[in-house]
């Protein structure tokens, strides 16, 4: 794997050693290793079916590593709180946005009613739809579902967000504004994010590393800040799929 510097992060939040992801017979990716510097942006990018989606459910936990180690790093020393954002968003289609956030902080931290009401409607607020609290997911915007989503999770005040493909399906000013939204969340809540994403523009506008996963090889191919993996990086792959130049086949990276 082609890397932009060879310096160990000193303080991660999370370290991948040695991963295989495999389902059956079927290597998805292998030898994936890297260390997540804490309060950064993390992306894990690469073409449809490389297995970014994956990566993101093992280090959630919610997937079993072939091979290798996943290990997270609490500031307190034990495990980090987390939130996860998925890529359709997953709200509750019955409740009102902040019953679905209501739900998740009543039932973990055991308050009374009025305090998880109070909370879920103080994180909505932080993401902008303090007015929509009693709004219904399909009476809002594709953009404001996003958002919604991310409120949930930061309801357990989480030290690291995950979030799947949060700009999919956006226009591009929803898609801007999202960004927007998750460098605030970083820079004001000290949390430490990662997330699955294709969308160059949030690439380039948010990110501080990123990890290229290549579809072909089945294996990592390069892991660096996105000016060094779209400038520097010395794999022709990375380049094409970074500047969404063509293949020489004629088809898109």
């Amino acid at each position: 794997m082609h890397l932009e510097s060879e310096a160990p992060v000193s303080d991660p939040v999370i370290r991948v050693e040695g991963l295989t992801m495999a389902f059956g017979d079927t290597v998805v990716q292998r030898d994936i290793e890297c260390a997540i510097p804490r309060t950064s942006i993390f992306a894990v990018i690469g073409g449809s079916g490389c297995g970014k989606s994956t990566l993101l459910r093992h280090m959630i936990g919610l997937e079993t590593p072939r091979a290798g180690q996943i290990h997270r790093y609490g500031r307190d020393g034990g495990e980090p709180r987390f939130g996860v954002m998925f890529q359709q968003g997953a709200l509750w289609s019955s409740m009102t946005l902040a019953e679905n956030i209501e739900t998740a902080v009543a039932f973990e931290r055991q308050l009374p009613l009025e305090g998880a009401r109070e909370l879920a409607r103080y994180k909505l607020a932080l993401v902008g739809l303090a007015r929509y609290a009693d709004y219904y997911p399909a009476a809002i915007s594709g953009g404001m579902r996003k958002r919604a989503a991310i409120a949930r999770a930061l309801a357990l005040d989480p030290e690291l967000v995950f979030l799947d493909e949060p700009s999919a399906g956006l226009d591009p000013l929803s898609a801007g504004a999202l960004d927007d939204l998750i460098l605030q969340l970083r820079d004001t809540l000290d949390t430490s994010i990662v997330l699955v994403t294709h969308e160059l523009h949030s690439i380039f506008a948010i990110v501080d590393q990123a990890l290229f996963l290549d579809a072909e090889h089945k294996t990592p191919a390069a892991l660096g800040s996105p000016r060094w993996l779209a400038e520097d990086c010395p794999d022709n792959g990375v380049h094409r799929f970074m500047r969404r130049e063509l293949t020489p086949s004629g088809a898109a990276a």
